[in-house]
């Protein structure tokens, strides 16, 4: 009886292992795939060589690179406050003591454009984060789900997408009052649709792939299977798009600004420091006013742009065997 015993115990133990071992291989044949999918072998390396193949993107790279370097170190490489006024040298053209001159009240001119590149930048970066939060989180509800969930998560989608943002943004903006945070805010909370959409679309196809359903059948929660397996795996087409969503929000920030709606003086942004350009007088005799923040405005738009289409071509699966 006891030999019995001792068999049936070993049996018992060999079949635990069996199993175990099954588990295992399981477990890595799915993360082989979710490695596979995403590109894992030396995926920076890679990815990086491919991005620095796209010479517009490594132009954009660099340009933004400088103007965040400027903008940020506006502290150090200012001579001057933005809000210092020198009544003095009111409207004075470039000179030797003003780089780029002054404005109506006697503001340094370079200054304040380099103090209002920290505030556009950091206006479009914002709201993007915003718009991801809230992008991410009902794509991927949407898209794991389906069903009625995924149907009413889009019908609210087109309903939003159905009224015109910008005036949606300019009639808020009215009602709660022009400021920094209620233009990060109110842009942020009406940016998200695109994200949702794109996210949903991923998650539809990614949940079909071998890889998903062997980690479901082997017990993965829900919460693992969206963070660990599908998500990072639909994070590409997002990044190419939060960056163009960088240069959409600093553009319609430099709009409000410009009409009054944006940020408001005495803060400088590139925007309200094109409002000068409303005067012909200005625009005649004082070029110095808007051309310094017209010009940096499209290059940090041409830039992002140009790191966008960079980093689509770099992340695009069929350009990783090239």
């Amino acid at each position: 009886m006891k030999n019995v015993n001792e068999t049936e115990s070993n049996d018992q133990s060999t079949a635990n292992q069996q199993g175990q071992v099954k588990v295992d291989a399981v477990e890595r044949q799915v993360t082989l795939a979710n490695q596979g999918a995403i590109g894992e072998v030396k995926p920076r390396t890679s990815v990086w060589k491919r991005f620095r193949r796209h010479t517009l993107a490594l132009i954009g790279l660099i340009t933004l690179t400088i103007l965040a370097v400027l903008s940020f170190g506006a502290p150090i490489l200012a001579q001057n406050s933005p809000n210092t006024t020198d009544l003095m040298s009111i409207s004075q053209a470039p000179s030797s003591e003003y780089w780029l001159g002054t404005d109506a009240t006697g503001r340094d001119v370079y200054a304040r454009l380099l103090y209002a590149g920290r505030v556009s930048l950091s206006v479009g970066v914002a709201v993007v984060v915003i718009s991801l939060v809230i992008g991410l989180t009902l794509g991927a509800i949407s898209g794991y789900f389906g069903g009625f969930v995924d149907a009413s998560i889009m019908r609210f989608v087109d309903v939003v997408l159905s009224f015109p943002a910008v005036l949606i943004i300019i009639t808020l903006i009215s009602l709660l009052g022009p400021s920094l945070f209620n233009l990060i805010l109110v842009m942020g909370l009406l940016n998200w649709p695109p994200i949702t959409r794109l996210l949903r679309a991923e998650f539809l196809s990614l949940r079909e792939r071998d890889y998903v359903l062997a980690a479901r059948s082997i017990g993965a929660s829900g919460t693992r299977l969206v963070t660990r397996h599908m998500l990072p795996n639909a994070m590409a087409p997002i990044i190419v798009a939060a960056t163009f969503g960088v240069a959409s929000a600093i553009l319609l920030e430099a709009g409000l600004s410009f009409l009054g709606l944006g940020v408001q003086v005495p803060t400088p942004s590139w925007g309200n420091m094109l409002t000068a350009a409303q005067s012909l007088t200005v625009m005649d005799s004082m070029p110095w006013l808007w051309i310094p923040p017209g010009i940096l405005i499209a290059l940090a738009v041409l830039a992002i742009n140009f790191i966008g289409d960079g980093l689509r071509d770099a992340l695009d699966p069929r350009m990783r065997s090239r």
